[in-house]
């Protein structure tokens, strides 16, 4: 099985794409995830679409914006408000989890791994085979 995250962009205007990634592949649409950390003291969110593995060569693509959203104190932005509309659309919930920023990693695919380590362990993808 392989598992990769492919990036679409900070999630200023991608997040309109991964949106699309989302509707279009329904069938295929396994969660909904926005990861919440810490950058330049900023707290940011990414938005991940998690699909399906592909039935022949097995692989499973995980769309993200990355760590471009910013997240306020007390309400949600609109970016967030358009995530979690989109996941009650699909009948899906968002799943929400704390993560550390890409920044502590030397190289993004790291990041990824550590990611993807996360979401094997949580459950949310498929075990290595």
């Amino acid at each position: 099985m392989i598992q990769r995250f492919i990036e679409l962009g900070e999630g200023y205007s991608d997040i309109y794409e991964l949106f699309e990634i989302a509707k279009n592949n329904e069938h295929r649409l396994s969660h909904l995830l926005m990861l919440r950390t810490i950058k330049d003291k900023k707290t940011v969110a990414s938005f991940v679409v998690i699909l399906q593995p592909t039935l022949e060569g097995e692989f499973q693509p995980l769309y993200i914006c990355r760590e471009g959203i910013t997240l306020l104190n007390e309400k949600d932005s609109k970016r967030v408000e358009l995530f979690k509309h989109l996941a009650h659309s699909l009948n899906k919930e968002v799943i929400t989890l704390d993560v550390k920023p890409s920044t502590t990693f030397p190289e993004n695919a790291l990041f990824y791994q550590h990611l993807i380590g996360i979401l094997r362990m949580n459950r949310y993808i498929p075990p290595m085979k």
